[in-house]
């Protein structure tokens, strides 16, 4: 990296190289920032989510995404950082307790909406009448999903269970 740049200038490549989603040229840049300037909170929860999704370094990640938000825990953008190292790391039920919490911060932060739009919404059990977490109801989710069928789809098929008077 380049001696002459500041922290800010740093930090500032950085997150043009990850908007550009090219997190590996990203990570120089925030660890260079990170290195000029450790006690900035900013700089240490990019650096940490480079270091997650480049390195696939989960524990040092959350450490310094951690840290951060500890630090400074009204910054919704922290907490979107936090976010995608859980979602990065296949921790969906945490990644959106994180990014609940920006977006409760602030609802108006593009980046935690536009995060959790991606993910999508959770569709029901097949078989409502048994826990989500029941041995049937995954397998027929997952084989829901891999036929790529609806609910409406299985509703109109006469699925137990989806009828129109049901539920």
């Amino acid at each position: 990296m380049d001696a002459r740049f500041s922290a800010d200038e740093h930090f500032r490549r950085g997150q043009d190289w990850l908007d550009a989603e090219r997190a590996a040229a990203a990570l120089e840049h925030f660890r260079a920032a990170h290195s000029l300037q450790r006690d900035n909170p900013r700089y240490r929860s990019y650096y940490g989510l480079c270091v997650g999704l480049v390195e696939r370094r989960f524990n040092k990640a959350l450490e310094l995404c951690s840290s951060a938000v500890k630090e400074e825990f009204f910054n919704p953008d922290l907490y979107l950082n936090l976010a995608r190292v859980h979602l990065a790391f296949g921790f969906k039920a945490e990644g959106l307790r994180y990014l609940r919490r920006a977006l409760m911060i602030d609802p108006g932060n593009e980046g935690a909406r536009t995060t959790l739009e991606q993910l999508g919404r959770r569709r029901r059990p097949v078989l409502r009448f048994l826990p989500r977490r029941h041995l049937l109801n995954r397998w027929l989710g997952r084989a829901r999903r891999s036929i790529g069928a609806s609910e409406g789809d299985l509703a109109a098929a006469g699925a137990p269970g989806r009828g129109p008077h049901e539920g």
